[in-house]
């Protein structure tokens, strides 16, 4: 199989296109995987890191507000988008695909129409419970449609060429049981809690982690991860010091970056984060209870309609940014402390929402596609 692969932007667009990658290559080994993003987004470092092919084209992000810096951004991304097309006719003639795939990006759009135009498979997936702009547009068009949950179906017109299958992981999550888990990291047995804002971390959830913390080292048992990320690095261990948090606690691991993220999320008895859609993925195939603070500012407010997908099956509370405090996460944490039962049953639920076989089923549509 020779499949074309569009990615870019974010992490959330370019890991499930290198695990759809993974999966044709491991059982299809003859397979031949190019890789189109943009030459100075995060894509090309990762596809290249991955060992597969990458071909650039530049391309620029719409902007939404109305200013005159923004009509001339748009202009320069109009541009950009129009000398994309003949760069990847020139591609797939060279290339020959039997499929063009599509994980989200502006560099999508350019790769799936013009592949659909000239005659090739295309098959687009959508990594969060609302569809971006581009999946929309690509849906009239794609042969296929993958998408994340059924919610995302609420917003998509062409519901006969949807197929719900999750987000592809490129690795099986090696999940160890929560007192291994803690025993790796050197943390004491108790309840532990996991807390997290991205890579660059979050000022809301640093602010009301801090007072969490504070009240968890009064109660007494209770272990703490958390990363506070590149925005808190000078600022988090005044935050410890303003709440009078022991920052040498044995029962807190206090990092700006978690690198060992799966041994962590299995050592948590309750998970604090962010709803991008790759972390959601993990915490559900882990099984985890979780608080959800979607990120503002994110395009169309996706991480909000992620967050509610799995409140909406007792899985998780969601708790927009602007409402976070540090007295109602102590209130919310204290409260499900004591109810174990709704605890589990909300792990319990998670677990039911995952798809670990989402790479699977996506190569299986696709071969019925390529009809090879």
């Amino acid at each position: 199989m020779r499949a074309l692969i569009a990615a870019g932007g974010t992490a959330g667009h370019i890991n499930p296109a290198l695990a759809i990658a993974d999966k044709i290559v491991n059982v299809l080994p003859e397979s031949k995987i190019l890789f189109v993003g943009t030459p100075a987004g995060m894509e090309a470092k990762l596809v290249k890191k991955a060992g597969y092919d990458f071909y650039g084209i530049k391309m620029a992000g719409i902007q939404r507000s109305l200013s005159f810096t923004n009509i001339k951004r748009n202009i320069k991304a109009a541009y950009y988008y129009a000398a994309a097309f003949p760069q990847v006719k020139k591609l797939i003639e060279e290339f020959k695909p039997d499929i063009c795939i599509g994980t989200g990006g502006y560099v999508c759009g350019a790769v799936l129409r013009e592949g659909a135009r000239m005659g090739i498979k295309t098959a687009t997936h959508e990594s969060n419970s609302y569809p971006g702009m581009t999946t929309k547009l690509l849906s009239k068009t794609a042969d296929k449609v993958f998408v994340f949950s059924e919610d995302c179906l609420k917003h998509l017109k062409y519901k006969d060429k949807c197929v719900i299958t999750g987000n592809p992981l490129r690795n099986n999550i090696p999940i160890e049981e929560k007192q291994a888990a803690r025993k790796r990291l050197g943390l004491p047995d108790g309840f532990t809690i996991l807390s997290l804002g991205g890579s660059l971390g979050a000022n809301r959830i640093n602010n009301a982690v801090a007072g969490l913390m504070a009240w968890e080292q009064k109660k007494g048992g209770i272990n703490h991860i958390h990363s506070y990320g590149g925005n808190g690095k000078d600022t988090f261990s005044g935050l410890l010091e303003e709440n009078n948090v022991d920052s040498s606690s044995d029962r807190l691991i206090l990092k700006e970056y978690i690198d060992n993220m799966y041994t962590c999320m299995c050592a948590a008895d309750l998970i604090i984060s962010r709803a991008g859609s790759m972390t959601l993925t993990e915490i559900m195939a882990i099984g985890r209870p979780s608080v959800l603070v979607p990120y503002p500012n994110a395009t169309e407010n996706h991480q909000y309609y992620n967050a509610k997908t799995l409140q909406d099956a007792d899985a998780a509370i969601l708790r927009e940014d602007k409402e976070l405090d540090s007295q109602w996460l102590i209130s919310t944490t204290e409260k499900l402390l004591g109810d174990t039962i709704r605890l589990e049953a909300m792990g319990v639920n998670a677990r039911l929402l995952a798809r670990t076989n989402a790479a699977d089923i996506i190569l299986s549509e696709i071969i019925d596609l390529v009809g090879s």
